[in-house]
């Protein structure tokens, strides 16, 4: 049995993962994002606390991992930050430890039991609270020892001039530190920062801006419009790069159907590849996925990993 733990800022969700078909949930715990020794404690007591001794842990984290050093990045819990997080956490509890960044995990549970099921390269998509994703490259992420690869939503390339429809945007501040990202215009939280902007001052939220386009409101369509034009373009150079044979959308915004078969119509008049089918759909992990995707990655690994303590 392989422990799961899918670590958020608030929650550290639980679950014992038997075989890719059996996994079952455990219920949650909060997480003590200020101080490591009560943080280590928690996961402790999720081992001492489970049904059977674990053979090793599983661990999607809303972070990254630097590969070449394995120090941690995690703005939501400041006392993971700086660590060499698995060494820490493998020394402190003696069972082998896999972490993953949760977008990753959840690619990986879209490729294999979602969506991409069947497809030998799988980009998950993340549109929430951010802009991000992963890549799943025959059944592997492609970055498995951790790092950056499918964090699409950062790097200053979120277009100021467009000419269909035809409007001017500055460069956006982004929560990494640059502008002009697309995490900073078309995450939720961008899109009512692009709305703000484009209608003087028109607050809304985002779901209000997604409800308003369905039903035909012209500020909402028009930043809708604008907001799709400047996703298409990024993702279609991603397609061209990846040649993903499914796109799987997860996070708030994917809960809108319409809008994600507009941007699956946008995205695909822009792409080399010719496609018959949808090639951005919704995820079909509905479910705890950062939960099955740890819990994929766990199996996945050899049990006999020798540890360094």
């Amino acid at each position: 049995m392989i422990l799961c733990f899918d670590i958020g800022g608030t929650t550290i969700k639980l679950a014992e993962a038997f075989s890719q078909d059996d996994i079952r949930p455990k219920g949650r715990i909060p997480t003590p994002a200020h101080d490591f020794p009560r943080f280590i404690a928690a996961l402790q007591a999720a081992v001492t606390g489970a049904s059977t001794p674990p053979r090793g842990l599983a661990i999607s984290i809303a972070g990254v991992i630097e590969p070449e050093t394995g120090l941690a990045t995690v703005a939501n819990i400041p006392c993971l930050t700086g660590r060499t997080l698995r060494a820490d956490i493998e020394q402190a509890l003696g069972l082998p430890v896999e972490i993953a960044n949760d977008a990753d995990c959840f690619a990986l549970a879209e490729a294999t039991v979602g969506a991409g099921r069947g497809h030998d390269v799988v980009f998950g998509i993340i549109l929430g609270t951010g802009v991000g994703g992963g890549i799943v490259v025959r059944g592997k992420l492609i970055n498995a020892g951790g790092g950056f690869a499918g964090e699409w939503g950062h790097g200053p390339v979120a277009q100021r001039i467009l000419d269909e429809p035809e409007v001017m945007l500055p460069a956006f501040p982004c929560g990494c530190g640059q502008m002009g990202c697309l995490d900073a215009v078309c995450s939720a939280r961008g899109m009512e920062r692009l709305h703000t902007h484009l209608n003087a001052g028109g607050a809304l939220a985002s779901t209000e801006i997604v409800a308003g386009w369905e039903a035909g409101q012209p500020e909402a369509s028009r930043t809708i419009e604008v907001w799709l034009a400047l996703l298409a373009g990024p993702l279609a150079m991603v397609e061209n790069m990846l040649g993903a044979g499914i796109m799987a959308v997860g996070g708030g915004l994917s809960n809108a159907p319409r809008l994600i078969t507009a941007l699956d119509l946008a995205v695909r008049k822009r792409i080399l590849r010719r496609f018959d089918r949808p090639l951005i759909v919704q995820a079909e992990c509905a479910i705890e996925p950062g939960l099955v995707g740890a819990a994929i990655l766990g199996l996945g690994v050899n049990p006999e990993r020798e540890l360094v303590l």
